[in-house]
């Protein structure tokens, strides 16, 4: 017996990629170190571009970012942020690539400080998630419910 998804409108008639996301991710706590660092480096390199636009490069990503790992990410040179701007797997643009590195030695640096970003994720999520649509938009919502004024 399957159980049928509800989709939020934003999440109607778009990529495979775009419709697994909403149904396996969105809204989904996440306390995995390597899963929020994956995160991280797809929000951004989506900073002024679709969010489709990024999830159809995912896999691009992995290959490019060593499997979104951070203490390897962190050591990448010059000279590989060179080589990462000719691959069309990934957004080429210098500053979110080189951001990229500086982001994973800041996650680094927040590892060592609290143990794992985990650590802050449950701090910082004081509710629990909830997964809202307004049925009057066809972009998510930016704020939480309980954030909702």
């Amino acid at each position: 017996m399957s159980t049928a998804v509800t989709r939020c409108k934003w999440a109607e008639d778009v990529s495979p990629a775009y419709t697994e996301y909403h149904d396996k991710e969105w809204g989904v706590p996440v306390f995995d170190d390597r899963v929020q660092f994956e995160f991280l480096i797809l929000e951004g390199a989506q900073a002024g571009l679709s969010w489709s636009t990024i999830l159809n490069k995912r896999e691009g990503y992995r290959e490019a970012f060593a499997e979104f790992d951070p203490q390897k990410v962190a050591r990448f040179t010059e000279k590989r942020v060179d080589k990462l701007l000719q691959n069309p797997g990934i957004v080429r643009n210098r500053l979110k690539v080189q951001s990229t590195v500086s982001n994973a030695k800041a996650f680094l640096a927040v590892q060592k400080e609290f143990g794992s970003s985990a650590t802050i994720s449950g701090v910082l999520l004081t509710a629990s998630p909830s997964r809202i649509d307004s049925g009057k938009t066809a972009r998510s919502p930016l704020r939480r419910p309980n954030q909702m004024r």
